[in-house]
């Protein structure tokens, strides 16, 4: 017996976000000035940095629960199963429901309840509930599923991670450009197979690092100081991650016992082309070896980051051979690994 995610889905918003897009906002510093160089430079440097060229906004009449209902759906056909059957769903989010053009946080009732009320579950033993663990919610929701099937208080559970981050931005600050709206969702279930979760691995430094991502002013002095926006110290996520996001992978392998040379695949948090580049020659450098070509597959070109949805919606796209030339096969082993506000981080070992 295992435990497996048989079913997949996406919701991938249809609004493209072009970096051109970027060249009439007025960014400024964080004291409230005027960056030097015209916006053309910035918005280079950034892709330069990010690997971002575009993002996917939501529609205007969507949000967050609409768009993890919508990935629910398609995780649920995919697995071919009863909505009915399911036992716990779980939806990794960090703002709750934001509508267009408001600022306010909608999380009564919580998303989870939303999301399985749109599903039409009448089961009343279908608990739902959200978790607010940064980026890295998915994947820390996969982990309490199999907590909760290990421990026999479960069957069948549907993970979520949605997000509309394009609504809590501050678009006088260049990090606005790397974020995005999005969702990914999946069913996790025993299966009479082989393979599954092998291992996993979490931790959160709260002690210097707790505040790294947080919600302040705009850079705009002349806007409401009561309004809050997504901010973070970019430089110390960065150094950051790429010492202890490797560590946990390594952990989180090491606990399984697999070889390094069996994985193929590392699923990771797009937050940042050239972090998580480091991120995977630090994890490999740990076991004095090279990453391999096509190892780390990336979404973020053209979707951004959507914090919770990055993961399960790359692993939605590959499974359905819609990014590039990468492909799962059955039996590959493959790794899940995030980092984000908190500062948590986790990581799973997976059997395909």
């Amino acid at each position: 017996m295992s435990i497996k995610i048989t079913g997949t889905g996406s919701y991938i918003p249809n609004r493209i976000e072009k970096n051109v897009e970027f060249h009439q906002h007025a960014f400024l510093n964080a004291d409230g000035s005027s960056i030097d160089y015209p916006n053309e430079v910035i918005v280079e440097k950034f892709k330069a940095i990010t690997g971002i060229s575009e993002r996917r906004y939501a529609d205007n009449e969507l949000v967050s629960s609409d768009l993890g209902f919508l990935a629910a759906q398609k995780a649920i056909d995919d697995a071919n199963i009863d909505p009915e059957s399911i036992d716990y769903i779980i939806c990794a989010h960090n703002f709750g429901d934001v509508k267009h053009n408001t600022i306010q946080s909608d999380i009564l009732p919580c998303l989870a309840a939303r999301i399985k009320h749109k599903l039409g579950i009448k089961n009343p033993k279908c608990v739902a509930y959200d978790i607010l663990f940064g980026c890295p919610g998915w994947v820390e929701g996969i982990i309490q599923a199999q907590a909760y099937i290990k421990a026999g208080m479960a069957k069948r559970c549907l993970v979520i991670g949605t997000e509309t981050l394009s609504r809590v931005v501050d678009k006088h600050d260049r990090d606005s450009m790397i974020y995005s709206d999005g969702a990914g969702a999946s069913i996790v279930e025993i299966s009479e197979t082989e393979g599954g979760i092998l291992a996993h691995e979490s931790a959160s430094f709260t002690h210097d690092e707790v505040y790294y991502l947080f919600f302040g002013n705009s850079y705009n002095k002349d806007l409401c100081r009561d309004t809050r926006y997504i901010k973070m110290h970019g430089r110390k996520i960065y150094e950051f991650a790429l010492t202890n996001v490797a560590k946990a992978m390594k952990d989180c392998l090491d606990k399984s016992g697999i070889d390094i040379s069996e994985v193929k695949k590392v699923l990771i948090h797009q937050a940042n082309e050239k972090m998580d580049e480091a991120i995977i020659k630090r994890f490999y450098r740990l076991y004095k070896t090279k990453a391999p070509e096509g190892i780390m597959p990336m979404s973020i070109h053209k979707l951004g980051n959507s914090s919770v949805a990055t993961v399960p919606t790359l692993f939605d796209l590959i499974r359905n051979k819609k990014l590039n030339d990468h492909k799962i096969n059955k039996g590959d082993v493959i790794i899940f690994a995030s980092v984000g506000a908190g500062m948590h981080i986790n990581a799973i070992t997976y059997r395909y």
